[in-house]
């Protein structure tokens, strides 16, 4: 996210440090640790960022003197909780740029936001209806979608890629048509690191009419964020991606599309009153909001974009895209090792096969000495099935990271080299 984008939003509310990514390094405890006995070099970031402490601090003094359920209780412990709890609310509207604070329901991560549009906005469609994905996609932003199409009769077109892990957007435009009620498209691909051109997706749709909702899961860290600017009408994240906690997220929905969904869960806040035989609903974005939420979550999220706030965010992006740049070159000079996915538009993840190990193998080597990446198919099957691979290794990078952690993947490889080779 642009250092400009975030005074403008507000949420800049601290003198900004110049980057400099051994200060950074010091704000998150957990990378000062060995891993059998050797430094950790944590480049699994896609998976899930490591917290700085002021992240666990907001969490710690939340349950050490704030602690207690929100929007009913009259004591002052109840008052200062909800006071927090929508004050983060307000952070991540000003984060995402978002009109108003009811566009944002808090839930508990990506995946939660996409289920939730799918079992509300997606329960209203018929046999007939078609529903637009990609094979790029996660399997949360494919299988609610698969879902809805069993339950309800809808069908699931989804666009092709090429073979360097690009949408094609000729064939995307091809599949947009009448019959078309929404398109679910992620920002970034967490396999890959491709980045789609979501303007231009977005714009294609809305001239059909077409809503759309953008998974915005491995995009929140790494890219210019702005809700409406983008004009989506659904924009989903996780937490845990964003340096946050983990089982706290939040869906982005228009309000006038909010208000026509009903809602997907019940108990808690999403009422306004019960009787034996009616029950009403309560406004945005309560009305999603069922059960006692993730308070601690809300507040430890809105630490995290807090300390966004306060870095130099165009000096972070610009380390980041080094450290990819780097990173692309180093493994491409070890023998064997194939680079998977070369879109032109691509952030913080390089994925990558190698002749002689599988890649669980490679993971396995890596760890053992230090450097933790991730391997599997990511959770991208079809993805993996069209690029005809069935897995790959992964390293993913945050703004901690560093040429010399970039070093040590590349010597650990050639170390695979030795044992397989």
């Amino acid at each position: 996210m642009s250092t400009a984008i975030m005074k403008r939003s507000g949420i800049v509310q601290v003198p900004v440090r110049p980057f400099d990514v051994e200060a950074v390094r010091r704000d998150f405890p957990i990378l000062r640790q060995e891993v059998h006995g050797r430094p950790l070099a944590y480049l699994d970031n896609a998976a899930t960022t490591q917290k700085p402490t002021s992240v666990v601090e907001a969490l710690t003094h939340y349950y050490l003197h704030d602690n207690a359920n929100i929007h009913r209780g009259v004591h002052l412990l109840s008052e200062r909780a909800t006071a927090a709890y929508e004050a983060a609310r307000q952070v991540v509207q000003r984060f995402l740029n978002a009109r108003e604070a009811r566009e944002i329901v808090f839930v508990r991560g990506t995946t939660e936001a996409i289920n939730l549009v799918a079992q509300t906005f997606g329960r209203q469609l018929k046999t007939g209806d078609e529903i637009v994905t990609s094979v790029l996609e996660h399997h949360s932003n494919f299988v609610p979608w698969k879902m809805v199409s069993e339950q309800t009769g809808a069908s699931l077109r989804v666009v092709p890629i090429t073979d360097a892990g690009e949408l094609r957007m000729d064939e995307y435009e091809r599949l947009l048509n009448d019959r078309t009620r929404l398109v679910a498209l992620g920002h970034v691909s967490n396999a890959l690191g491709t980045v789609n051109p979501v303007a231009e997706i977005v714009r294609l749709a809305h001239a059909r009419g077409i809503p759309v909702l953008i998974d915005g899961a491995q995009a929140v860290a790494h890219v210019p964020m702005d809700v409406q600017a983008l004009d989506c009408d659904f924009y989903a994240f996780s937490g845990h991606k964003l340096y946050g906690p983990t089982g706290i997220g939040a869906l982005y929905g228009k309000a006038a599309m909010l208000d026509r969904l009903p809602p997907w869960q019940g108990g808690g806040d999403m009422i306004s009153s019960v009787m034996l035989d009616e029950v009403r609903y309560n406004t945005l974005p309560a009305k999603f909001e069922a059960g006692t939420p993730n308070i601690a979550g809300a507040i430890g999220l809105a630490a995290a974009i807090g300390y966004f706030g306060a870095l130099d965010l165009d000096g972070a992006a610009a380390h980041e895209a080094d450290l990819f740049d780097y990173a692309v070159r180093r493994l491409a000079e070890v023998p064997g090792v194939r680079p998977v996915g070369q879109a032109a538009h691509r952030t913080s993840i390089v994925s990558f096969v190698m002749d002689q190990a599988h890649p669980h193998d490679i993971g396995t080597i890596l760890d053992g000495e230090g450097v933790a990446i991730r391997t599997g198919h990511h959770c991208c099957q079809p993805l993996m099935h069209r690029l005809g691979v069935a897995a790959t290794a992964r390293v993913s990078i945050a703004f901690y990271n560093t040429r010399e952690e970039i070093d040590r993947v590349v010597a650990a490889l050639e170390r695979v080299r030795e044992v397989f080779g």
